[in-house]
């Protein structure tokens, strides 16, 4: 069970009506699909929090690059050590891998404008550090050309968070996760964290972290509180300052809170508010003014659209002083939030030619997804599917009008947790979904039956490429 770090209360005791929360909820769940978790902090209480099944409070959630903000809490450590300061040149850390030429720009850039990303890039250079063919990620990064002055240019830049991770390696002989973890991860009680690496050891930073949604609050909370925790400094509140004002102009963007200024690894916000943020809606959101937290993880495309109605809904509800209870406000949010779910797949448990396809073997024609061969066992307790791909066999077991838990394969990542359902869709139509429940993805899959003929059309809900996969034909052999 998952360790209950913050204090709970009524949402009314902290200034903040039930109902309130209620028709933010309600209005996510029409409009946004799908919110996995929710935590929400008013005067340092929790004043309400869920999980939308089948996510689960006690499981680690992928962050994305709601990871900058720890990665930067790390170089404010540091700092505070005496480690460097922001003014530090960046090559003066990597003298082995420089360029055979360092332009000016490039001996000008320092670990400020990697903070503020600022670094004079004209494009991410994620995709070149990836590409590495000796998977030496800081030459990656320290090889491609800076083309403005840094600190005049401001561009979203994974690979500049990368190579604040490499500087703390460099300084400490730790990875960010061994370096943090005494530090700050101890302090505020987050147990089990993990963090992705390069080929090289070093931690990703600008991505990787998983951590749990209470975890995601403890650190909003850390920070609304100028880097205090339980009575104990633990982030130097100098640094809390400078790394969640603004620094860089980012205006031109087009979203209203992707356009307030971006400080040290923390976007700035509409209302004086602040937060780290990661793709497809991991969110931790502080709200100075209104002494207020929220936490959210989430699988959504647009993420304007949770902040709005965080402004919308929210925002306006924040008193000043303690409401009166309304017990019957709190009885309505409290059951909502305890039946919160995502919608398994709807379709019928059985289906007139299941028996005729059942214990088929369908080999599929050559892709570039590897897929071999697809199998289903259509029974009247559960309905198999088997798919024969690169990494073997994966039997897949559904739930009927339900979630049932186990793991399936998910890209290069392996067996991953994931929550199954299934049913008929049409008589001659099976569809599944698969929800990796400890990330924002689920895949669905619809496999219509022709004959002997085979079709499976899928697609991702959220991806940082196309969302639908390349259809697959076979034959029963």
């Amino acid at each position: 069970m998952t360790t209950k770090r913050l204090p709970r209360s009524t949402p009314e005791a902290q200034g903040i009506s039930s109902g309130a929360i209620l028709k933010f909820v309600e209005a996510a769940d029409e409009s946004i699909h799908d919110i996995h978790s929710l935590m929400i902090l008013r005067h340092g209480a929790v004043v309400a929090e869920g999980w939308w099944h089948p996510f689960e409070e006690e499981r680690n959630h992928v962050l994305f690059s709601l990871s900058k903000s720890f990665t930067s809490s790390a170089i404010g450590l540091a700092v505070g050590e005496g480690l460097l300061t922001v003014d530090d040149p960046v090559i003066d850390f990597f003298p082995d891998d420089l360029p055979e030429s360092v332009s000016e720009n490039l001996a000008g850039m320092t670990v400020y404008h990697l903070l503020a990303m600022f670094t004079g890039h004209s494009e991410d250079t994620t995709g070149y550090l990836h590409a590495s063919p000796d998977g030496n990620w800081a030459r990656a990064f320290l090889a491609q050309p800076v083309t403005h002055k840094p600190g005049t240019h401001f561009l979203y830049n994974t690979g500049a968070t990368y190579m604040l991770s490499a500087i703390v390696q460099k300084l400490t002989g730790q990875t960010l996760l061994d370096y943090l973890t005494p530090r700050l991860f101890v302090p505020l009680g987050i147990a089990n964290p993990t963090w992705e690496s390069c080929p090289r050891g070093i931690n990703t930073g600008g991505y990787g972290l998983k951590i749990t949604t209470e975890d995601i609050a403890c650190f909003g909370q850390m920070y609304l509180q100028k880097g205090v925790w339980q009575g104990q400094q633990i982030l130097p509140g100098v640094w809390v300052e400078e790394a969640s004002r603004g620094h860089s102009d980012n205006s031109a963007n087009e979203n209203p809170d992707w356009g307030q200024g971006y400080g040290y690894q923390f976007w700035r916000c509409r209302h004086n508010a602040y937060r780290g943020d990661g793709a497809f809606g991991q969110f931790c959101v502080v709200l100075p003014e209104q002494d207020a937290v929220i936490a959210i993880t989430a699988g959504v495309g647009p993420m304007q659209p949770v902040l709005d109605l965080i402004w919308k809904y929210l925002l306006p509800a924040f008193g000043a002083d303690g409401l009166a209870e309304d017990r019957e406000a709190q009885s309505c949010l409290q059951q909502r939030m305890a039946a919160l779910a995502l919608s398994p797949q709807v379709g019928k448990a059985t289906s007139a030619i299941g028996a005729q396809v059942s214990g088929r073997r369908y080999a599929m024609d050559e892709n570039a997804r590897g897929v071999r061969a697809f199998s289903f066992d259509f029974g009247k307790e559960q309905n198999i599917c088997r798919i024969e791909g690169p990494r073997g066999e994966e039997k897949i077991v559904c739930g009927q009008n339900e979630w049932r838990k186990g793991e399936s394969l998910f890209n290069e990542q392996g067996r991953q947790p994931a929550a199954v359902s299934g049913g008929w869709i049409e008589p001659d139509t099976f569809a599944f979904r698969v929800y990796f429940y400890e990330s924002p993805f689920c895949v669905n899959y619809t496999c219509h039956f022709a004959g002997a003929d085979l079709t499976v059309d899928s697609a991702l809900n959220v991806s940082f490429g196309p969302t639908q996969l390349p259809r697959l034909v076979g034959r029963a052999v």
